[in-house]
């Protein structure tokens, strides 16, 4: 193992990315890489079983490779679903998960009613119920888990013209409307390459809030606490910084990847294979 990166960010497949970029441009000098297990597409239907299964596999594999500092895993499912799990299992190693922002859409909502947009997994899970009486006790919160949209994002999005990325989010967006949410929750994080297009999907009348912000804020100060708590050593990696894998791809998916590395502006690492 040659290389050693202050980050890795893991999620099923490219949902994680804007959460990698939100941490870069708050800490430029970090050096990311980014693993998505596009092998185990999509997590949000899986098993709890499978879940933790298939990321505790995926950090090894990260850890093998790129001996991180500390792991964002950049994916709601994975995160309310087997975070507790994974944290016991590689105890050594700081992992921030990512959760719906529910506690930020309370505080957002005028007339407290909230729309949750995510995975199966995440939407029945008693994690993410269990947020909604915490924190938004007082708010109408209406589920929604739209598997077909997140893989409209993983497989089409890139690919696709405006007029077919807002046809994609139509459905999603006439439902919270319908039952007149002021606040819709991306609470998966495919959901956060659509935000534009939700908003305007959903209108003036409707924030659209995600977890982007708290994540890498936590994931920094985590990180600020290893530095101060271990000695300090030079480490150095001969990944370009934010570099994106996957786990499995055929030759019109690696495209469609090359075509996101290139409109975001980050490498395309390519296939790590089992």
């Amino acid at each position: 193992m040659n290389d050693s990166v202050d980050f890795a960010f893991l999620d099923s497949g490219t949902g994680g990315i804007p959460y990698m970029l939100s941490l870069h441009e708050k800490l430029p000098a970090a050096t990311c890489v980014y693993l998505g297990d596009t092998e185990h597409f999509p997590y949000g239907e899986k098993s709890g079983e499978q879940v933790t299964e298939c990321a505790s596999e995926a950090i090894q594999k990260i850890i093998d490779l790129w001996n991180p500092k500390a792991i964002v895993v950049a994916c709601n499912t994975i995160s309310v679903t087997a975070l507790d799990s994974l944290r016991a299992r590689f105890s050594n190693l700081p992992i921030i998960g990512t959760v719906p922002a529910i506690k930020v859409a309370a505080g957002v909502t005028r007339n407290k009613k909230i729309g949750l947009l995510a995975t199966t997994a995440t939407v029945n899970h008693p994690y993410c119920k269990k947020l909604v009486e915490e924190f938004a006790s007082e708010c109408q919160v209406f589920n929604r888990a739209d598997p077909k949209l997140i893989e409209f994002v993983e497989k089409n999005y890139f690919n696709a013209t405006e007029e077919e990325r807002l046809d994609a989010v139509k459905e999603a967006a006439d439902f919270f409307k319908k039952n007149d949410c002021d606040t819709v929750i991306l609470g998966c994080t495919h959901f956060t390459h659509i935000a534009e297009e939700m908003r305007k999907a959903c209108g003036s009348g409707i924030t659209v809030v995600d977890s982007r912000d708290g994540v890498s804020n936590q994931a920094i100060r985590k990180i600020h606490e290893e530095n101060e708590n271990s000695a300090s050593t030079v480490k150095k990696s001969s990944i370009k910084n934010l570099t994106f894998f996957v786990t499995k791809a055929d030759e019109k998916e690696i495209s469609e990847y090359k075509t996101l590395c290139e409109n975001v502006k980050i490498p395309w690492g390519g296939v790590i294979y089992s």
